[in-house]
Protein backbone atom coordinates (compact mmCIF):
# COMPACT_ATOMS: atom_id res chain seq x y z
CA UNK A 1 0.00 0.00 0.00
CA UNK A 2 1.70 3.45 -0.80
CA UNK A 3 0.49 6.59 1.50
CA UNK A 4 0.85 10.13 -0.54
CA UNK A 5 1.46 13.11 1.21
CA UNK A 6 1.89 16.36 -1.50
CA UNK A 7 2.81 18.84 0.85
CA UNK A 8 0.97 21.91 -0.41
CA UNK A 9 0.85 24.92 1.29
CA UNK A 10 4.59 25.53 3.24
CA UNK A 11 3.78 28.63 5.67
CA UNK A 12 6.07 29.93 8.28
CA UNK A 13 4.88 28.10 10.98
CA UNK A 14 2.78 25.39 9.54
CA UNK A 15 2.71 23.11 6.48
CA UNK A 16 -0.33 21.45 5.09
CA UNK A 17 -0.49 18.40 2.67
CA UNK A 18 -3.14 16.69 0.64
CA UNK A 19 -2.95 12.38 1.88
CA UNK A 20 -4.13 9.70 -0.65
CA UNK A 21 -3.92 6.00 0.04
CA UNK A 22 -2.97 4.28 -3.10
CA UNK A 23 -4.19 7.13 -5.38
CA UNK A 24 -7.41 8.07 -3.35
CA UNK A 25 -7.68 11.22 -2.02
CA UNK A 26 -8.39 10.52 1.65
CA UNK A 27 -7.66 13.94 3.98
CA UNK A 28 -5.18 16.39 4.66
CA UNK A 29 -2.17 16.82 6.68
CA UNK A 30 -1.20 19.11 8.82
CA UNK A 31 2.78 19.12 10.02
CA UNK A 32 5.85 21.52 11.66
CA UNK A 33 7.22 23.76 9.42
CA UNK A 34 9.45 22.15 6.31
CA UNK A 35 12.89 22.99 6.66
CA UNK A 36 14.35 20.29 4.18
CA UNK A 37 14.44 23.09 1.91
CA UNK A 38 16.36 21.30 -1.45
CA UNK A 39 13.91 18.69 -0.79
CA UNK A 40 17.18 15.88 -0.55
CA UNK A 41 16.25 14.04 2.22
CA UNK A 42 17.97 15.46 5.05
CA UNK A 43 18.44 18.68 7.08
CA UNK A 44 22.06 19.14 6.60
CA UNK A 45 21.97 21.94 3.83
CA UNK A 46 22.51 25.44 4.80
CA UNK A 47 19.98 27.27 6.04
CA UNK A 48 18.05 23.77 7.02
CA UNK A 49 18.65 22.08 10.50
CA UNK A 50 16.37 21.00 12.90
CA UNK A 51 14.56 22.75 15.17
CA UNK A 52 13.03 20.04 17.89
CA UNK A 53 9.15 19.73 18.34
CA UNK A 54 8.86 22.42 15.19
CA UNK A 55 10.33 20.49 12.25
CA UNK A 56 8.63 18.25 9.44
CA UNK A 57 10.12 15.14 8.16
CA UNK A 58 12.62 15.51 5.38
CA UNK A 59 11.22 14.92 2.47
CA UNK A 60 11.33 10.88 0.94
CA UNK A 61 9.73 7.76 1.05
CA UNK A 62 9.47 5.48 4.52
CA UNK A 63 8.13 2.32 5.43
CA UNK A 64 5.03 2.46 8.00
CA UNK A 65 4.46 -0.10 10.00
CA UNK A 66 2.07 -0.17 13.45
CA UNK A 67 2.87 -0.31 16.53
CA UNK A 68 2.10 0.72 20.52
CA UNK A 69 2.97 4.22 20.87
CA UNK A 70 4.49 4.51 24.00
CA UNK A 71 3.57 8.41 24.70
CA UNK A 72 -0.23 7.69 23.32
CA UNK A 73 -0.76 4.39 24.70
CA UNK A 74 -2.42 2.83 21.97
CA UNK A 75 -1.66 1.44 17.99
CA UNK A 76 -0.38 4.32 15.57
CA UNK A 77 1.37 4.09 12.45
CA UNK A 78 4.78 4.93 12.86
CA UNK A 79 7.20 5.95 10.13
CA UNK A 80 11.08 3.85 9.61
CA UNK A 81 13.81 5.25 9.17
CA UNK A 82 13.54 9.17 9.07
CA UNK A 83 16.50 11.06 9.65
CA UNK A 84 17.20 13.22 11.94
CA UNK A 85 14.00 11.91 14.03
CA UNK A 86 12.48 8.93 16.01
CA UNK A 87 8.97 7.79 16.96
CA UNK A 88 7.33 9.98 13.90
CA UNK A 89 3.82 8.34 13.87
CA UNK A 90 0.04 9.45 12.39
CA UNK A 91 -1.98 10.43 14.77
CA UNK A 92 -5.09 12.87 15.95
CA UNK A 93 -4.32 16.40 16.98
CA UNK A 94 -5.23 20.15 15.87
CA UNK A 95 -2.29 21.90 14.43
CA UNK A 96 1.32 21.74 14.32
CA UNK A 97 1.80 22.49 18.13
CA UNK A 98 0.61 19.11 18.75
CA UNK A 99 2.19 17.55 16.02
CA UNK A 100 6.57 17.21 17.35
CA UNK A 101 7.59 16.20 13.92
CA UNK A 102 4.35 13.79 13.45
CA UNK A 103 1.58 14.05 10.81
CA UNK A 104 -1.86 15.05 11.66
CA UNK A 105 -4.91 13.68 9.55
CA UNK A 106 -8.04 15.67 9.38
CA UNK A 107 -10.27 18.36 7.47
CA UNK A 108 -7.66 21.76 6.79
CA UNK A 109 -11.16 23.48 7.83
CA UNK A 110 -9.60 25.39 10.35
CA UNK A 111 -6.62 28.35 10.01
CA UNK A 112 -3.58 26.43 10.85
CA UNK A 113 -5.38 22.59 11.63
CA UNK A 114 -7.27 20.39 10.69
CA UNK A 115 -10.74 18.89 12.56
CA UNK A 116 -12.43 15.45 12.22
CA UNK A 117 -8.92 14.01 13.31
CA UNK A 118 -9.79 11.26 15.14
CA UNK A 119 -11.71 9.74 12.69
CA UNK A 120 -8.83 9.68 9.48
CA UNK A 121 -6.57 8.17 12.62
CA UNK A 122 -8.83 5.29 12.74
CA UNK A 123 -9.42 4.86 8.93
CA UNK A 124 -5.92 5.00 8.21
CA UNK A 125 -5.36 2.24 11.08
CA UNK A 126 -8.01 0.27 9.63
CA UNK A 127 -6.11 0.67 6.15
CA UNK A 128 -2.98 -0.52 7.54
CA UNK A 129 -4.35 -3.48 9.46
CA UNK A 130 -6.43 -4.60 5.93
CA UNK A 131 -2.57 -4.47 4.08
CA UNK A 132 -0.55 -6.06 7.12
CA UNK A 133 -3.67 -8.78 6.83
CA UNK A 134 -3.15 -8.95 3.29
CA UNK A 135 0.78 -9.33 3.22
CA UNK A 136 1.72 -5.93 1.79
CA UNK A 137 4.37 -3.48 2.93
CA UNK A 138 3.18 0.22 3.49
CA UNK A 139 5.27 3.02 2.62
CA UNK A 140 4.94 6.81 2.34
CA UNK A 141 6.22 8.77 -0.08
CA UNK A 142 6.62 12.41 0.98
CA UNK A 143 6.92 15.05 -1.95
Amino acid sequence: MILLLNRKYLLPDYTIGILSIDGNYLCEVVEDVVRDLNKDGDLNDPYEGKIPKETAIPYGIYKVVLSVSPKFKRVLPLLLDVKHFSGIRIHRGINAKSTWGCLIPGENKIKGGVINSEKYEIIIIEKLLLAEKNGEETHIHII
